[in-house]
């Protein structure tokens, strides 16, 4: 059975145009044609997006899927090699976490420092800030 693009889409829960750049970044071969030039997709293929949107959304890179799919298609492969692969993307995703809250921690404490209200432009301590050194 084969599957049109827009059919592969619905059914992996992506948009059209992610199926097309799956393809041009090289994590989804461009499938053969029919002789209309429409693509022509198999189920395998369907597995495979889901696959790919699912490690994007637990936040690993295009390549970090890239590497992914290569470590599953490869006979030999123990689980040691994805496990250290997801301690590696935890280890990043726990340092973005850190670095978010000490954003959050310097924006709340410029809010604090704002008076709002009818203070002159020139005045205003968060645009001040951002002018000069953020607050720890």
């Amino acid at each position: 059975m084969h599957l049109s693009i827009g059919e592969l889409a619905a059914q992996a829960g992506v948009k059209v145009e992610t199926v097309r750049f799956y393809e041009r970044e090289g994590l989804l071969p461009e499938p053969p044609r029919a002789p209309s030039g429409h693509r022509r997709y198999r189920e395998h293929e369907v597995r495979r997006l889901r696959f790919i949107r699912k490690a994007r959304e637990l936040g690993f890179t295009l390549a970090e899927t890239r590497d992914l799919l290569a470590l599953r298609a490869t006979r030999g492969t123990g689980c040691g090699d994805v496990k250290r692969r997801a301690e590696e993307k935890i280890a990043d995703i726990e340092g973005r976490i850190r670095s978010l809250e000490r954003m959050k921690r310097a924006l709340r404490r410029l809010h604090a420092a704002c008076e709002g209200g009818d203070v002159p432009i020139a005045d205003c301590p968060i645009l001040e800030a951002l002018e000069g050194e953020f607050p720890e």
